[in-house]
């Protein structure tokens, strides 16, 4: 099961954490495809916060781990952020057994 939690500060969104895989085990091919369309939406964010807006981020990654936290997020980084929790909302609603979303004020 992979969980996704979402941070906000004053309501607006400021970073992620992604723990977890979505297989049950290395034989779970329908879990790793899951998994990877929620790694790729996870480094496609992370990438765009700090690689092309340049905001400055607290970012750990490690093996079913991925955090991101923006002390400061602009407008941009929001909007960013809104598009992943969109993509990760819509890929819980098909596939709840794999992804459970939690958020944190």
């Amino acid at each position: 099961m992979t969980s996704v939690k979402f941070f906000s500060n004053l309501g607006a969104l400021c970073g992620f954490e992604i723990k977890g895989h979505s297989s049950k085990n290395s034989d779970d091919e329908f879990g790793k495809i899951v998994c990877s369309a929620v790694s790729s939406a996870a480094y496609l964010t992370a990438n765009t916060i700090t690689e092309i807006i340049k905001a400055k981020a607290d970012i750990e990654v490690d093996d079913a781990l991925m955090f991101v936290k923006v002390e400061n997020p602009s407008k941009e980084v929001q909007i960013v952020l809104s598009g992943l929790k969109l993509h990760i909302e819509q890929l819980a609603e098909q596939y709840s057994k794999n992804i459970k979303i939690y958020s944190e004020v």
